[in-house]
């Protein structure tokens, strides 16, 4: 990223938390939460199909870069134009604390 200007961080992303309320079965009901919106470079990287049940389900992933700030976890979503997508990797790019790189797959 280090090469890219601040200007190619131009897409509107909000960052999302889980929050789970216990559903009376043992299980947990998920609804999340927003965090943060953030400018941020979103670019496609490839799409497949994956066997979901007894039917192909498509798949998306994604790379979204940030600027650098705490608290990010893979437990996190971020909401791209009503498009949830599931944080699977967080890096920071060169160690300099500027920018992070979200690798992520669109939620099914």
């Amino acid at each position: 990223m280090s090469g890219d200007p601040i200007g190619a961080l131009r897409e509107r992303v909000t960052l999302q938390s889980p929050l789970l309320a216990p559903d009376g079965a043992g299980g947990a009901d998920v609804t999340w939460e927003n965090e943060a919106t953030l400018w941020a470079k979103v670019e496609a990287l490839a799409g497949d199909e994956r066997v979901n049940g007894e039917r192909l389900a498509p798949r998306a992933r994604f790379r979204l870069t940030i600027r650098h700030r705490q608290g990010l976890t893979t437990q996190m979503r971020a909401l791209w134009k009503a498009r949830p997508l599931d944080i699977r990797a967080i890096r920071d790019p060169d160690g300099r604390k500027q920018f992070l790189i979200l690798d992520c797959e669109e939620a099914a």
